[in-house]
């Protein structure tokens, strides 16, 4: 739903749009015909002849022996596909000896064939009976000058029968990587030692990016953080580690977990987000014992189980309003992206579930015959279906092909996320209906792969593609994953060729925890990447549009000082032309939309719903499983009340009023996962968000609609570019409460705000100063300011370098 603009162009095929983004900044009003052609439905025609040449490029792969060295990690095979095991969809990071057994180590393979353990060298890792020196290593990355590399290793095992250990996922350096060399394992300084730190990748700027169960501000009482599916423990986001001053930052806050994050050619993270967003179901099966507690704090009072108001339930429920809106149940896992500050984080190019799981998808009011259960598949170019119970994980670019992306397509359960190979476009100059999804290898059959299965595919820069591969169709006790370099068989699949190595066996036992277990035999090789210098791709930046610029400017806001204000008080900013815009490809929720007195965005039929609230949620870890399981849920609940905002006393808790021009403007808190609903007058919810998102202190994002448009919205219209009169109310507001300058009404004298204010809250403002104000001046900059403007009409040239965040 919300967005802001890609500044930076890094590559060629980024360069291909300027013209599409210097005509956009010229403020033209009208859209051309051929432009209009060239994003309306027919438009795939274009992009499927481009993503074409790009997947045929990408299809060929080279059959020569790598010729740069391969580092890959080996590891202990469990026993089939374990809950919560080292090779499981999610709860991977867990640290028992079930879970993941000690025993791998840090491998590299050289272009002669021969191997070397860099964890050996360096002095970690045991033989034999595993016990305080024993380790498991996971997920390296390689540094831009090729040097070094950064990965994750769990330190100790138990000595004896019984005995319990706490050992956490830490993050390590490894140097010396060249033959002849010694290796040099360091721990990374400035992490955080109490939690388990995983997928380590250095940023453009050398910062250490990972993921993380450290709880989002560090509270130990809410630890583990629960996923919003099983209820069991789960990576809480990605974070930012600046070991020379020790800098840690939370870049986002996924209540069921984040995975695998890589940096792609033009500078994005680019990972695998679960998007569970649903009710507790656990709560719902009423056996678990699930209580809420007053609050994150610490002994917050126990209040007994609360009822949950968002999303829909996963039962279905009635609607006073609206009559019976059908059962709502969301399981993805998405390719998702930001910058590596974190900030414009959104589903990759704003890909959701009308391009990815297209086909049947419930209408949410099931007595509005005008919605949709089924999704338009002539407007998206991708025709690859990908089921609501998996998604697609382990994410890798092609260096060879900007632009072209290769993961597995795996289900959530019994597959150790090995399977297919896909290969998609996700270039940033695609909108989520130009991407395409195609099969690389063979798909499943039955969830069975009769030419076997895959993991961590690895596209290298002289033209090969490395995986983890086994014969097994199905995940068995005696599955075994090795590396593999591919080919392509006659009808273009990807195929299993040859071993990159002969096998590294070991012999071991383990305390498991009362059971002696031993392993004689050939480890997994899993997680390859390339050992060699790359060039670093610039980070991504963001800036506000220009109908948001326009209004700061008439209202004598410097941004600079705004976003200083924000970064302080740990807010960002949401601003939204349009709520009653939506973009074309989802009708499964309500798409005749009118603010009562204002804007009407509607179809020539079909039922109108008025919204006039827009209220957010904030994840909260409230919900607890006490006596049955550790640590707490995350649950949706009303964003608390800011003095900063408008007020909205007519509205739902959480909520600001939706102006007559369809906007809304509002500070929301930074470094928390969010939602939000359009709702009626008396509350009622009428659209919902069904991902979370998390912003940044100081960034402001916006969005043209209430879920962004991918190139048209659902009167086949281009996406509002209204200067948005709910931001002005909202900035008047915050200059009278903050002291920042002169704020005129219709022609009313200046205000200044009459209690006082510290010189941290206190903006500067371009041409301003303070003035006086009166408590009758600051009541008329409510929702009366709001109410008082007009609807303007939306006509704007796209850009295809913007992009919103999926509403699913």
């Amino acid at each position: 739903m919300i967005r802001n603009t890609l500044v930076a162009l890094r590559t060629p095929a980024v360069i291909l749009a300027l013209g599409t983004l210097l005509t956009a900044c010229t403020g033209a009003e009208s859209l051309p015909e051929e432009t209009a052609a060239a994003v309306s439905a027919p438009a795939q025609a274009t992009a499927q002849a481009s993503d074409a040449r790009v997947m045929a490029s990408a299809a060929a792969v080279a059959t020569g022996a790598p010729t740069t060295p391969i580092m890959f990690v080996t590891q202990v095979p469990t026993a089939g596909d374990i809950f919560a095991g080292r090779l499981s969809a999610f709860a991977n990071h867990m640290t028992d000896m079930g879970s993941v057994p000690r025993g791998g180590d840090l491998m590299i393979r050289y272009p002669d064939g021969s191997l070397r353990n860099l964890t050996k060298e360096a002095g970690f890792g045991m033989e034999g009976r595993q016990g305080a020196n024993a380790i498991a290593v996971r997920e390296p990355t390689v540094h831009w000058d090729g040097k070094k590399a950064v990965f994750s290793m769990l330190v100790g095992a138990p000595t004896k029968q019984y005995e319990s250990i706490n050992t956490r996922w830490q993050l390590y350096e490894v140097t010396n990587l060249a033959q002849g060399q010694t290796a040099v394992v360091t721990k990374v300084a400035g992490q955080p030692t109490s939690y388990n730190n995983l997928s380590p990748l250095y940023a453009s700027d050398d910062r250490i990016l990972f993921s993380s169960d450290r709880p989002r501000t560090g509270e130990a009482h809410l630890y583990p953080q629960l996923d919003e599916y099983e209820s069991t423990p789960t990576l809480v986001g990605l974070y930012s580690l600046t070991p020379s001053t020790g800098e840690l930052r939370l870049l986002n806050h996924t209540p069921s977990g984040a995975f695998s994050p890589t940096i792609d050619s033009y500078g994005r993270v680019i990972f695998t987000r679960w998007d569970h967003l649903q009710r507790d179901q656990q709560a719902d099966a009423g056996t678990f014992g699930a209580t809420n507690y007053a609050s994150e704090a610490a002994g917050a009072a126990n209040i007994g189980r609360q009822a949950e108001n968002f999303p829909e339930s996963r039962l279905g429920q009635t609607s006073t309003a609206y009559g019976r809106v059908n059962a709502f149940t969301f399981n993805l896992f998405t390719p998702w992206q930001m910058n590596q500050d974190g900030t414009e984080e959104l589903t990759l190019n704003h890909i959701g579930r009308q391009e990815l799981m297209f086909g049947y998808i419930e209408r949410s009011f099931a007595t509005d015959t005008a919605m949709a259960d089924y999704t338009n598949t002539s407007i998206i170019a991708n025709k690859k279906y990908i089921r609501n119970d998996g998604g697609i994980f382990q994410i890798r670019e092609d260096p060879r092909t900007p632009g072209t992306y290769f993961g597995i397509y795996a289900r959530e359960f019994g597959s150790m996320t090995s399977d297919q190979i896909v290969r998609f476009t996700g270039a940033p100059t695609l909108n989520a209906e130009q991407m395409v999804f195609e099969d690389a290898s063979p798909a499943a059959v039955s969830n069975s792969l009769s030419a076997g299965r895959f993991r961590n595919p690895l596209p290298i820069s002289t033209g090969q593609l490395l995986a983890s591969y086994t014969t097994s169709p199905m995940v068995e006790t005696s599955t075994q994953f090795r590396l593999y370099q591919l080919r392509t068989d006659a009808t273009n699949m990807l195929v299993a060729s040859s071993a990159l190595t002969t096998g590294v066996r070991k012999s071991i036992s383990w305390w498991s925890p009362d059971t002696l277990k031993t392993f004689d035999g050939v480890l997994w090789e899993v997680e390859p990447v390339e050992v060699l210098a790359r060039q670093r791709p610039t980070a991504g930046s963001w800036t506000l549009e220009a109908p948001e610029r326009a209004v700061l400017a008439e209202e004598q806001v410097d941004e600079t000082a705004l976003r200083a204000w924000l970064r302080t008080n740990n807010l960002s900013l949401i601003v939204t032309r349009n709520q009653t815009s939506r973009d074309r490809g989802d009708l499964q929720q309500p798409f005749n939309l009118e603010v009562p007195g204002g804007v009407k965005t509607a179809k020539a039929t079909g039922k109108v719903y008025q919204v006039s609230h827009y209220q957010i949620l904030q994840g909260n870890q409230v919900r607890g499983y006490p006596g049955v399981e550790a640590g707490r849920r995350v649950l949706a609940q009303p964003m608390a009340a800011s003095q900063h905002n408008v007020a909205n006393p007519s509205g739902p808790a959480g909520s600001t009023k939706i102006a007559a021009d369809g906007s809304t403007a509002v500070f929301v808190p930074a470094n928390r996962a969010l939602a939000w609903q359009t709702t009626d007058a008396s509350g009622e919810p009428v659209v919902r968000e069904r991902v979370w998102v998390t912003m940044q202190p100081g960034e402001i994002r916006t969005c043209a609609g209430c879920h962004g448009e991918n190139s048209r919205n659902q009167v086949n219209a281009a996406e509002a570019a209204n200067k948005p009169e709910a931001l002005r109310a909202l900035l008047r507001q915050w200059k009278q409460a903050t002291g920042g300058g002169p704020i005129l009404v219709n022609g009313s004298q200046p205000l200044t705000p009459t209690r006082s204010t510290t010189s941290a809250s206190q903006p500067t403002t371009a041409g301003a100063s303070p003035q006086t104000t009166t408590a009758s001046g600051n009541a008329a900059l409510t929702s009366a300011l709001i109410e008082r403007s007009r609807p303007a009409v939306p006509r704007r040239v796209i850009s295809t370098l913007t992009r919103s965040v999926a509403e699913r």
